[in-house]
């Protein structure tokens, strides 16, 4: 077997299916033994009981989910001081380093990072705080990174970018999120 060589994967895109896709590469290291921790730099401070972080609490310590976010800015009813939204962000990415660099983790998700650097018309991270994090990952952690509109910068510092694209959604239909598909 080939040497292992951490990877970054970025899942980008206007579609469905980033968190998903990231989830569904979790679920494979899970089955390899590997530890994973995802951050979601969004998710957090909602009334809303995720899947993942259902699982996580059976799972771990192997799978660990941490909900960092304060839920999304400006949008569905936010009414948080934007700079609420800034230090969460920028704890989240505190913590997804010293996480990083314990040793303890072979996979790190960075759950809707592209939206903090800069979507919509608000910015919760600098991308050179992010850049820096890439540049110090071990070299055997494998990071994924989620969220629409990712940087340039981001996509030339990945190994794998994929983006999905949006053909249909039943949210256009008036179909609201479904537990179990969508959280």
């Amino acid at each position: 077997m080939a040497a292992r060589k951490g990877l970054v994967i970025v899942y980008t895109g206007d579609g469905k299916g980033k968190t998903s896709a990231s989830l569904g590469a979790a679920m494979r290291a899970l089955g390899h033994g590997w530890r994973v921790l995802i951050i979601q730099f969004f998710k957090g401070d909602w009334p809303v009981v995720y899947g993942e972080l259902e699982l996580a609490k059976k799972l771990y310590p192997q799978f660990e989910v941490l909900q960092l976010g304060k839920g999304f800015v400006k949008i569905m009813g936010d009414k948080k001081p934007f700079d609420a939204h800034v230090d969460a962000a920028r704890e989240a990415l505190k913590i997804a380093r010293e996480k990083m660099l314990s040793g303890d983790y072979d996979l790190i998700i960075l759950d809707e990072v592209n939206y903090a650097l800069g979507y919509m018309d608000f910015k919760l991270l600098e991308p050179s705080d992010v850049i820096e994090f890439l540049k110090q990952r071990p070299p055997k952690v494998h990071i994924i990174l989620t969220g629409r509109n990712a940087l340039p910068e981001i996509i030339e510092m990945a190994d794998l970018v994929t983006e999905m694209k949006e053909i249909k959604h039943p949210m256009k239909k008036g179909i609201p999120a479904q537990q179990g598909i969508d959280f």
